[in-house]
């Protein structure tokens, strides 16, 4: 399973209505962090298949919902549930530290 599209035209609907959790990783091809967690992201959506929803969003491409949360760093991952942001974390980290994360939302 590949992480999922995220977009300004999809977001409500992927994500604020989703059933399950849902983390969206905020990225640009240019990031290098973001390429530094992109095999985690990917990683996540394999293994929480099922149980999480695992996006990803261009804020190139997607500048609405990026302000919407005042997303001003990449990479920012939010997790939400129920349509509400949960927790956050900023810049490259381990793969550890979304696991943790995650165990807190399912």
């Amino acid at each position: 399973m590949k992480p999922i599209t995220f977009t300004d035209d999809n977001f409500d609907g992927e994500v604020l209505k989703s059933d399950l959790p849902v983390v969206v990783d905020f990225w640009a091809a240019w990031c290098g962090p973001c390429r530094m967690i992109a095999p985690i992201i990917e990683q996540l959506a394999e293994e929480y298949n099922g149980k999480v929803k695992v996006g990803k969003l261009d804020v190139d491409e997607n500048q609405g919902v990026a302000i919407k949360y005042g997303v001003r760093s990449i990479p920012t991952v939010l997790f939400l549930k129920g349509g509400q942001v949960v927790d956050t974390v900023i810049g490259a980290v381990p793969k550890s530290m979304f696991v943790d994360k995650l165990a807190k939302l399912i």
